[in-house]
Order: C-alpha cells, then sequence, then structure tokens
C-alpha cells in the first residue's frame, strides 16, 4: 500500500489555512503564478467559499485515509516557528501580567507606607512647633531673669544699703565731712530711689548745693523736681518756698506768685511764723496780688 504524503498548512487560526490553500492548491495540485495576483477583497461571500473548500479538502483526505490510502499532514516549518512565537509572547504576556500585579501591589504598599509617613510627619511638626514655642518661653523667661538679676545687681551697686531711708542718712553725713562725695551720694539716692520720699529729699538738699553755688536756675528745677505731685512730708512748705524764691531771683515773678498760692492753700497752715513771714516777703518781692 502506498503512502501519500501531502504537506498542507494546519495553523491554528482558520484564516490563514484558507489563505495558504486557496494560494498553494488547486484540486491537489500546485500552480505556478507567473504574475503577482491582484489584492483580494475579502468580504463574506468569499469567505463562505473558502470555508467550504477547506471543508472539502478535510473531508476528501478523511475519505481518503478511510479507503486505505492515508495521507499524511506534515506540519509547516514556518507554521511550527509562527506558534513557538506566538506561545513564546503567551509566556511574555503573562510574565508581565505578573510584573504588572506585582508592581501594583508594591505600589498600594508604598501608598499606605507614604499615608502614614505623611501623618507622622505632620505630627512630628506639631511636636516641633510646640518644642520651639517651649524653647522660645524658656529663652525668653532667661532673658528676663538676667535682666532682673542685672538690675538687682546695679541697684545693690546704686544703694549701698538697700534701704532709701538709710541711703539717705549715709550720704547726709558724708557730705558734712566731705562735701563732693556727699553730693554724689544724694544724686545717686535721687537716680535710685526717684519715686520715695527720701529720693525726693535728696532731689531738692542737691537743689541747695546748687543755690549756694549761685546757680538759682539750676536750683529751681531741682525744687520743682522734688514738688512733683506736690507731696505732704513735713518739708514740702519749706521747699515751695524756696522754689517761689528762685523763681523771683531769676524774674518769673508769675510762677512765683503761683508758687506761693499753692504754699498758701497746702503748707500755710502747718508752717511755722518763719516759714509765713518768708512767703509775705517773697510775695511783695514778686509784686503779687
Amino acid at each position: 500500500m502506498k503512502i501519500r504524503k501531502l504537506s498542507v498548512r494546519v495553523p491554528s487560526l482558520r484564516v490563514l489555512a484558507l489563505a495558504a490553500v486557496v494560494t498553494g492548491v488547486i484540486g491537489g495540485t500546485v500552480v505556478a503564478q507567473t504574475q503577482p495576483l491582484p489584492a483580494i477583497q475579502w468580504d463574506v461571500r468569499r469567505l463562505d467559499n473558502l470555508d467550504r473548500n477547506v471543508r472539502r479538502l478535510e473531508r476528501a483526505i478523511t475519505q481518503r485515509n478511510n479507503q486505505g490510502d492515508p495521507v499524511l499532514v506534515e506540519s509547516d516549518p514556518e507554521l511550527i516557528a509562527l506558534q513557538g512565537r506566538v506561545a513564546l509572547m503567551d509566556q511574555r504576556l503573562r510574565d508581565m501580567e505578573l510584573t504588572v500585579r506585582r508592581v501594583n501591589g508594591d505600589l498600594e504598599r508604598l501608598t499606605f507606607q507614604l499615608d502614614e509617613a505623611s501623618g507622622d510627619n505632620a505630627a512630628l511638626m506639631a511636636r516641633l512647633a510646640d518644642a520651639e514655642e517651649r524653647v522660645a518661653a524658656l529663652e525668653a523667661a532667661r532673658e528676663a531673669a538676667e535682666a532682673a538679676a542685672r538690675e538687682a545687681a546695679e541697684f545693690a551697686a546704686r544703694s549701698p544699703t538697700g534701704d532709701a531711708v538709710t541711703d539717705l542718712a549715709a550720704a547726709r553725713a558724708l557730705l558734712a565731712s566731705d562735701p563732693a562725695r556727699g553730693r554724689a551720694a544724694l544724686e545717686l539716692v535721687a537716680s535710685t530711689w526717684a519715686d520715695t520720699p527720701s529720693g525726693r529729699e535728696a532731689t531738692w538738699r542737691v537743689g541747695d548745693i546748687i543755690r549756694a553755688g549761685g546757680d538759682q536756675a539750676g536750683a529751681v528745677q531741682q525744687y520743682a523736681q522734688a514738688l512733683q505731685g506736690w507731696p505732704t512730708e513735713s518739708w514740702a512748705g519749706e521747699v515751695t518756698l524756696k522754689l517761689a524764691r528762685g523763681l523771683e531771683a531769676t524774674n518769673r515773678d508769675a510762677q512765683a506768685c503761683a508758687a506761693l498760692g499753692e504754699y498758701q492753700r497746702r503748707y500755710a497752715a502747718s508752717s511755722t511764723p518763719a516759714l509765713r513771714e518768708i512767703a509775705a516777703r517773697t510775695r511783695t518781692q514778686a509784686n503779687c496780688r
């Protein structure tokens, strides 16, 4: 029995098989093409005819096999190579899909970690801001403490005893033995204890020293500063008269009369007769009405 060997293309895609059969085999005979055929316009009718021809070929092969004249169908090497390439592409596609899934998983994990990191970063920023505020408060407190310490040290340097009355008494005692140092001590008491009765007394006593040196205008400034707010100390009436006499001596009669008016309203009732006599004489000298 003679076995006929027929080489046909059996692709996985029927369209490729149909095209191979129509162009390569017609009635079992290979037709040589001497000229290129025009491009085939595939439509439903042509595809149906091609499908029927392929089915006839399949039935013919089956019938010949049944009659004891088998036909061996060998796969086309190009088709095998094409199938291998398709299989390789399928494998690569599956590998790419696995890679994409893995990358997507990594992206989701990284996104979650990034969200957590953002939350941690916000918490750290809040803690940092709070720490900066605390540090600023501590720095401010430290600077205030240092300023207070410096002020206390300066105050201790200005006030030998730390008490206004005692400092004034020490300055007056020093004035008797050393007038220059005594005046400096009085000025220090006046500046250190400016808003105290002792500081005001030191101020007008400096005015007495200035008046004794012949500076009536400078003495007036010291008296006026000591009498700011019209204090009620026992010396206030006498110093008011000193102010009025200094104003009259520097040709400021109107202001001298005003000072005498304050003396009359505030201090005359508690003054000594000698002070009231000085006030009357000064009123006459200043031409007060």
